[in-house]
């Protein structure tokens, strides 16, 4: 195998793919970046048995030429080694030469390396997809949804279901569920394409936030493909597959109240920054409680209070508040994550009593959900 590749694609391919490639796997060769060159150009594949990404570099792209293949075949090189030798050549192209056996050249100006690597065919397949359920998003869009709702996985491997992302597709709509059952996020989005059916899966938090970091943020669709174990993701050049979690997401449905006693309407900055200075009192411990007290004339008192610190209150005065008077305390941090994923200038607060959990939304959009349990305080 031999090409001379330009440093900076190189660079960006190799970067995406290293997200899937990981140092602790129970398969050697995955800690390796599988390089094949073919005569369309080169292909780059990363791999930790759970998320698989390919990158794709053709030999020439708008009439300006990327990629020259002097021999065909295909090796795989310590992505370690390989990822930080490539960042740091010194000239704009790159030379990789594999000879007798698996030894490999790069070259990039007078700088040399030889590297020993692997052989290719030992490299597991990814998987074979079916593409009969698929439908697309743009990538600005899928970027903003994973933002949206991924932030609310469960960390903890007690319910490994809760760690990902629950997304239902029906009746042309996308529905993404995520909760740690302390809170929620859901975001609902029409879908371009024929969509015949209805499809329920959870992928898992961590592979959608690598797929966030790899996407650009253009308006350029991404293919989204679905099967039972599997789900693709194609954007131009680039294929991400992540395994489903098993087992059955729970039915949140219904912990979303449907009525409110009291309903807030507030700027969402103000809001935002108060429940952060409020916070900077709260002790870790305690989970970061803050509460928030409903008061005359649409004002709201935020505060916190450890009684080894200090306490801290502020009154934030609100576009309006209706129903019934509310003391409530909830984490400050689920409230400030929340805050950040809503977009427009105000937000609405919908509580329906001290011990229930309250729903949070833009005042303009109702196309996302934010539901934060409260917390106990004695």
């Amino acid at each position: 195998m031999r090409f001379i590749i330009q440093r900076d694609r190189l660079v960006q391919s190799v970067q995406d793919v290293m997200k899937a490639v990981t140092s602790r796997t129970t398969i050697p060769i995955l800690t390796g970046i599988k390089i094949t060159a073919a005569d369309e150009g080169v292909t780059f594949t990363g791999s930790d048995s759970d998320i698989s990404i390919e990158s794709f570099i053709p030999t020439e792209e708008a009439g300006n030429e990327i990629v020259e293949i002097k021999e065909r075949g295909s090796i795989v090189l310590q992505a370690r080694f390989f990822s930080e030798i490539v960042k740091k050549l010194p000239l704009g192209t790159v030379e990789i030469t594999v000879q007798n056996g698996f030894q490999t050249i790069i070259r990039s100006g007078k700088a040399e390396f030889n590297l020993i690597g692997l052989d290719a065919e030992e490299y597991p397949h990814l998987p074979q997809i079916e593409e009969e359920n698929k439908f697309q998003i743009p990538a600005d869009l899928l970027k903003t949804i994973i933002r949206q709702t991924v932030f609310a996985v469960s960390t903890s491997e007690t319910r490994p279901i809760l760690t990902g992302v629950n997304w239902k597709v029906e009746n042309g709509r996308i529905s993404c569920i995520a909760t740690d059952s302390h809170r929620l996020a859901m975001r609902n989005a029409p879908l371009d394409g024929n969509l015949d059916g209805t499809y329920s899966v959870v992928i898992p938090g961590k592979s959608l936030t690598e797929l966030s970091k790899i996407l650009d943020d253009t308006t350029d669709p991404v293919e989204i493909v679905i099967t039972e174990n599997q789900v693709l993701f194609k954007a131009e050049h680039l294929l991400f597959f992540s395994r489903l979690l098993e087992g059955n997401y729970p039915d949140t449905s219904r912990l979303i109240p449907t009525e409110s006693k009291t309903e807030v309407v507030v700027n969402t900055k103000d809001f935002l920054q108060a429940i952060d200075r409020a916070s900077l009192l709260a002790k870790e411990g305690r989970n970061n409680v803050v509460k928030l007290s409903t008061m005359d004339a649409g004002v709201l008192e935020i505060s916190s209070n450890t009684p080894e610190i200090g306490k801290v209150s502020e009154e934030v005065q609100t576009e309006e508040v209706n129903g019934e008077e509310l003391k409530i305390s909830f984490s400050a941090k689920y409230m400030m994550d929340a805050l950040k994923t809503l977009e427009g200038t105000e937000i609405k607060v919908n509580f329906t009593g001290a011990m229930r959990p309250f729903v949070i939304h833009s005042v303009n959009d109702e196309n996302i959900t934010q539901l934060i349990l409260p917390v106990r305080t004695y």
